[in-house]
């Protein structure tokens, strides 16, 4: 049976794609080694430099953001070596798995995935490792599975502090475009990045964004890589070309994307995400649920994880929404399944779209029968009416 109306998608990634994306993707497909060619290329890359703010390369991949966690590894280490992560969520841990099939040796800080990265332990053991056998640091910005985002800059001060020579590996998948990001005043070595959240595109780009202390590991690394090898890249992306064929259509809506989001000014678009999950959060707590994240501090823009009641199935309650209303919501993951569902407000997202997302999960609420109390959407109506600007949104995150 056809549903009437437009789907909401509503999970933390993808995210929707703007007409305006879609219509630049439409384009015919350029030759990719047409003049014109080289013109698109530098304004993609230069254009992700400005998303990254960084001065260093970044290259671009046809490939899903765990693409972008194996080029960072592979260009930058050797088999054997010891990679210190975090595992803050599903995320955190599908990356550490990466890792092990790559042949190097993750040590995996624990938590209980409702916090971001410890800063303190992984100073920790730093400090004990006097040998400098950690080879890298790796942290999720943005945990996508739980709505907890890390503080990169406390972390690169953490390295610091210990002197430790460690690399700085970042994933920025869930964040890039919706949460500030700083590559190089962080010190990072390798932030990977994604299409298909924050910068508004379809699934099919990845990212690695590169410190000049990452080129210079990578000359010494020994893990075997081919496709993923930074060196061909960035030779070629100096005249705006790639060494085998690149998702053509994709760069044309990737300029379109960097060009809204300059549009809109990037100070915005972070105080839009701040204020939607600050509107979201007033309203699962006027329903008498709970948010997963449980340090304020660490509260995601791009997305609310919602903790179920005792007994009751978030997965019955996805269901339902989705079926009977049309609307996705994203599912609980790894050691969260049927325990969470998750609220995606990121990329093209206006106040209207939250509201019609809220209003979605409580009619769901009440057809699943989950116990909450009425009113989180009117919560998140008065909030949202009484802060319009930016300046009103940070001063409420």
């Amino acid at each position: 049976m056809r549903k009437p109306g437009r789907h909401f998608l509503q999970i933390p990634g993808p995210s929707t794609v703007p007409d305006r994306v879609l219509r630049a993707i439409d384009n015919q497909t350029m030759d990719h080694r047409s003049p014109e060619f080289g013109v698109l290329g530098r304004r993609a890359l230069d254009g992700m430099k400005s998303v990254f703010n960084t001065t260093s390369d970044v290259i671009i991949y046809p490939a899903s953001g765990t693409g972008a966690w194996e080029a960072a590894l592979v260009n930058t280490l050797s088999p054997g070596d010891t990679v210190l992560m975090c595992e803050t969520g599903h995320f955190a841990w599908l990356w550490d798995r990466l890792a092990k099939r790559l042949g190097l040796k993750p040590e995996l800080i624990d938590t209980d995935w409702r916090q971001a990265a410890d800063v303190d332990a992984i100073q920790a053991r730093l400090r004990k490792d006097s040998a400098h056998d950690i080879k890298a640091v790796c942290v999720v910005h943005n945990e996508t599975s739980t709505g907890c985002t890390s503080d990169i800059a406390a972390v690169r001060a953490a390295i610091d502090a210990t002197g430790h020579p460690a690399l700085l590996m970042v994933d920025t998948i869930s964040s890039l475009g919706s949460v500030e990001y700083l590559h190089d005043d962080w010190g990072v070595d390798v932030t990977v990045g994604g299409s298909q959240k924050g910068l508004m595109l379809p699934p099919g780009l990845s990212f690695n964004a590169v410190s000049e202390k990452a080129k210079a590991a990578s000359h010494s690394a020994a893990l075997p890589r081919s496709y993923w090898d930074w060196d061909e890249m960035i030779a070629s992306n100096k005249t705006g070309y790639f060494p085998y064929t690149p998702a053509t259509n994709m760069l044309y809506g990737l300029v379109e994307a960097i060009d809204m989001l300059n549009e809109e000014g990037m100070e915005h678009v972070f105080a839009r995400h701040k204020r939607h999950a600050r509107a979201t959060r007033l309203a699962v707590e006027t329903w008498g649920l709970e948010v997963l994240c449980r340090v304020p501090e660490h509260y995601s823009p791009v997305l609310t994880a919602v903790m179920m009641p005792e007994g009751h199935s978030a997965d019955a309650l996805r269901r339902i929404i989705h079926t009977e209303l049309n609307m996705s919501l994203g599912s609980g993951l790894g050691r969260l399944q049927d325990r969470v569902f998750r609220i995606g407000h990121l990329g093209d997202f206006n106040d209207l779209m939250l509201l019609g997302t809220l209003s979605g999960i409580e009619v769901g609420l009440a057809r699943a029968e989950v116990p909450h109390n009425k009113g989180g959407t009117q919560a998140a109506i008065n909030f949202l009416a009484s802060t319009e600007d930016a300046q009103n949104a940070d001063r409420a995150a």
